[in-house]
């Protein structure tokens, strides 16, 4: 455990030093993009399949990915190579655990919720810029994950919200069980696939995120918003 939280310590460490020393005005202008390949569209692809995951459980593809990485599945960046260490695959499995379990107790899943909208895309942002293994760069694998991390993540779990929303009034919070057990299939479901073909999965969330603004677009303009009757 000491060892994950060091680890853990000094990749921030040295992160937060690097952001303090950089000259960024030389250092952006500077700054190239990787050119397009193969390779880099894999990347690319996983990071959005991966966050899209996380926008159902923050910890899952976490795990997920530490797992993948000890049995050798996916390759990582240096600085999230601690990923697939012993210590960390322990917390993430507990913290996967407690998420699942508590996202079934009423109440504490509402605040889970609120939670989870903050926590939710910095998952999205760490699983998209782990995957940019074909970027050496690292602040350009970390833009990139920021750019492709947090609207993958925030999406579904905007979607979630809101149909949890919708129908726990309705059913007096009795669904809520129901629904986080579909959440948990769904969600081991696509991290699995996305690490075996994250190409189906990035295309899939796109078309899911393309139609859902569509619908909400048709509903704000179906349903505008009366304005208050003045005497």
């Amino acid at each position: 455990m000491a060892g994950f939280f060091s680890s853990l310590q000094d990749g921030l460490g040295g992160f937060f030093e690097t952001l303090r020393n950089t000259d960024w005005s030389a250092r952006l202008s500077q700054l190239e993009l990787p050119a397009m390949s193969v390779d880099l569209l894999q990347s690319i692809a996983l990071g959005i399949a991966l966050a899209a995951c996380a926008g159902l459980r923050a910890w899952l593809p976490i795990f997920a990915v530490g797992v993948s990485v000890r049995l050798g599945v996916l390759p990582l960046g240096d600085s999230f190579r601690f990923l697939g260490g012993n210590v960390a695959l322990t917390v993430f499995a507990i913290a996967t655990v407690i998420e699942v379990l508590a996202d079934k107790i009423p109440v504490v899943d509402h605040a889970l919720d609120a939670l989870s909208t903050f926590l939710k895309p910095v998952a999205g942002m760490v699983l998209a810029a782990s995957v940019m293994w074909t970027v050496d760069d690292p602040i350009v694998a970390l833009a990139l994950g920021v750019m492709v991390g947090a609207p993958a993540s925030l999406v579904p779990h905007t979607a979630k919200a809101t149909l949890r929303g919708v129908l726990s009034p309705i059913t007096a919070g009795l669904a809520a069980p129901i629904l986080s057990f579909l959440e948990d299939v769904i969600a081991f479901g696509l991290v699995a696939l996305a690490i075996l073909a994250p190409f189906v999965v990035a295309a899939g969330f796109v078309l899911f995120a393309l139609v859902t603004g569509r619908f909400l677009r048709k509903k704000m303009t179906h349903n505008p918003t009366t304005p208050p009757v003045t005497a």
